[in-house]
């Protein structure tokens, strides 16, 4: 991959997008803006994301007529998990 400058960071896999969502979502953050900042993406991937995750029942969208929040599921939790616990057994250089 060509860089352009020294503190470029390597693009994201569409995997870690995902987990960096539900991570974000599990932290606490439940505004679709505050996730977009967060989890540092721009509003059309995000809304992709956010669909995605509620199809795959990852997360839950709670719309009370004035604004949109969303909360992590229990199979969230268990698919962050499986992946932390991935991350620890292997170390990647």
């Amino acid at each position: 991959m060509l860089r352009l400058y020294a503190h470029e960071k390597p693009k994201r896999s569409k995997l870690e997008i995902y987990l960096d969502v539900l991570h974000v979502i599990k932290r606490g953050e439940h505004k679709p803006t505050r996730i977009m900042y967060a989890a540092n993406l721009s509003w059309s991937p995000l809304s992709k994301v956010l669909n995605s995750l509620i199809d795959q029942e990852l997360i839950k969208e709670n719309d009370d007529g004035e604004r949109t929040r969303y909360e992590i599921t229990e199979k969230g939790e268990i698919v962050l998990r499986y992946f932390e616990k991935t991350r620890e057994l292997i170390m990647v250089a």
